[in-house]
């Protein structure tokens, strides 16, 4: 094949025809639809992925990346967080209690959970904890979510009423247990179930009202870089009487919802480009059709059937491929503005932050232009295998 020959007809065909504009029009629609189709699809794909890490990431932080709990019993023994101290001193643990509870002031009510903790520990394996909460709590004091905060109307050392489950004998008959807190002050998760429900006092606390021993816990929280992997091990090392769960499996509709829309809109966002790619076959198709005699006398001349389809499939490629390359470079333009600007701006009591999430990941990136570049390619072969279904002899007769 002679690449020469190739490349001088491919130079030819690729500029402006005045006698048929429609045809240039045609291809620079192509190329437009293309760079426009995968420019959207990067950015997205970056939003998508933004904020899936971003719920993850506050979902990570109240949930903690592990959990282990008791399954035979109610109670987790001081000697059990100390074995598992000894076997991973690489894993941060903060063992905890926790009651269902009423939150209570004047006629608002409001049910939730209550953490016993050791702060010191806590703030170790709770980012939000080490923002907002820079002094521990003394006995019977309480750190709220912002949202239960707002909602009371509380202020710094109120008292608010916490209602336990649990009862206790009064006289002739039984009663839940209450207790006043003193307000300390409130944390902010981003996400309004957990700013509603969790609060956090001490573990003298929240001992001494549920009557429980020095030495038992409801629960150990663990902080670990490789979750997944470190469940396996913790669950091998304490058997069948505890449980060892992981916060995706707390979590693991939300994020199978989250997965399967990414999906979606990639499918529906790759159509945009297979519609433009649809242009490149009517252009190609049209060139052919107006070049039938060139393609006749180039094939009378002794140019090749390979050289021929050659030359469209390069044709096809090229305004693809700069369709492909364009749109790459305005979607990695529009993920550093849209990251750097504050151009759109988010309720942050809705989506947890203000700012709009952009993280695009090099696979994203790279499915989006490998998927472009097979409809491309995929467009470009049937215009090039119809260049040279033409009978040579009628063309010269006739045209």
């Amino acid at each position: 094949m002679d690449k020469r020959f190739v490349n001088f007809v491919v130079r030819r065909y690729l500029r402006f025809d005045k006698e048929q504009p429609f045809i240039f029009l045609s291809a620079l629609l192509a190329f437009l639809g293309i760079a426009i189709g995968v420019m959207v699809l990067i950015v997205a794909m970056g939003i998508m992925n933004g904020m899936d890490k971003e719920f993850e990431k506050k979902l990570f932080t109240m949930n903690y990346p592990l959990t282990i709990l008791p399954k035979f019993s109610a109670r987790i023994d001081k000697t059990v967080v100390e074995r598992l101290q000894k076997k991973f001193p690489n894993l941060l643990m903060s063992p905890y209690i926790t009651a269902q509870v009423i939150y209570k002031k004047g006629n608002n009510l409001e049910g939730g959970v209550i953490f016993g903790v050791d702060f010191d520990k806590e703030r170790k394996i709770n980012d939000v904890f080490k923002h907002y909460v820079k002094q521990p709590p003394k006995k019977y004091e309480i750190i709220v979510g912002k949202e239960l905060y707002k909602e009371f109307y509380l202020t710094p050392n109120e008292k608010i009423f916490v209602i336990f489950p649990q009862s206790e004998p009064n006289g002739f008959s039984v009663t839940p247990i209450f207790k006043r807190f003193r307000v300390k002050g409130y944390f902010h998760s981003g996400l309004i179930a957990y700013d509603k429900a969790y609060s956090y006092t001490t573990l003298a606390s929240l001992r001494k009202i549920l009557h429980m021993k020095k030495t038992d816990f409801s629960g150990i929280h663990v902080y670990s870089s490789q979750p997944r992997k470190d469940k396996e091990k913790i669950e091998a090392f304490l058997g069948d009487d505890y449980s060892v769960i992981g916060w995706w499996q707390l979590n693991g509709n939300f994020f199978s919802a989250l997965a399967m829309e990414k999906r979606a809109l990639f499918i529906v966002l790759m159509l945009i480009i297979l519609v433009a790619s649809l242009n490149i076959v009517s252009s190609l198709l049209m060139m052919v059709m107006n070049r039938r005699k060139e393609i006749a006398l180039q094939l009378s001349l002794g140019a090749t059937q390979k050289e021929i389809e050659s030359i469209f499939f390069r044709l096809g490629s090229i305004i693809g491929g700069f369709g492909i390359v364009t749109g790459a470079l305005l979607g990695l333009m529009g993920i550093y503005i849209l990251s750097h600007f504050d151009i759109v701006q988010l309720p942050a009591d809705v989506y947890g932050t203000s700012r709009l999430p952009i993280d695009l990941s090099i696979l994203d990136f790279c499915a989006v232009i490998a998927g472009a570049i097979i409809i491309t390619v995929i467009s470009s072969i049937y215009p090039a295998k119809k260049s040279v279904k033409i009978n040579i002899i009628d063309v010269l007769r006739n045209e």
